[in-house]
């Protein structure tokens, strides 16, 4: 059995239901980064249930959700809560130079890492260069 006592144990137990509380809906930790070829996203879901993890794009932007249910029961009596539960949600803007219809996502281990490639017309390329004169004009 845990027990807590006194002032400081309130206090405790206080700060980790307010920590709960406002863990409930909040962002989903990131980590970003880009290549050449594509912008690559990871996700910390720890304790998630892959069906429970929704991810979608609208226009620009991305939506992240997943659900971390609570492993107590009904009916019995909490003793510590301090691993959030509910639902969690992950807002981000992206890039009209990102490929949304090719990207990819894999949950592994509690992490989902999302790969989203660059889309061709964002790519670099190389204009080829011509001898003698300025280019021809387009007529109308």
């Amino acid at each position: 059995m845990l027990a807590r006592t006194g002032a400081l144990g309130d206090l405790d137990r206080l700060t980790h239901q307010l920590a709960h509380a406002a863990s409930t809906g909040t962002a989903i930790p990131a980590d970003a980064w880009r290549d050449d070829d594509a912008l690559y996203l990871q996700f910390d879901l720890p304790g998630m249930d892959r069906s429970s993890i929704s991810l979608t794009v609208e226009r620009d932007t991305l939506v992240l959700t997943a659900e971390r249910r609570s492993p107590i029961p009904d009916g019995a009596r909490p003793v510590l809560t301090e691993r959030p539960t509910g639902r969690f949600i992950r807002r981000l803007t992206l890039s009209d130079a990102l490929d949304t219809e090719a990207a990819e996502a894999a949950y592994d281990n509690g992490v989902l890492t999302l790969r989203v490639p660059v889309a061709p017309h964002a790519k670099p390329r190389k204009i080829a260069i011509s001898g003698g004169g300025a280019p021809k004009q387009l007529t109308p």
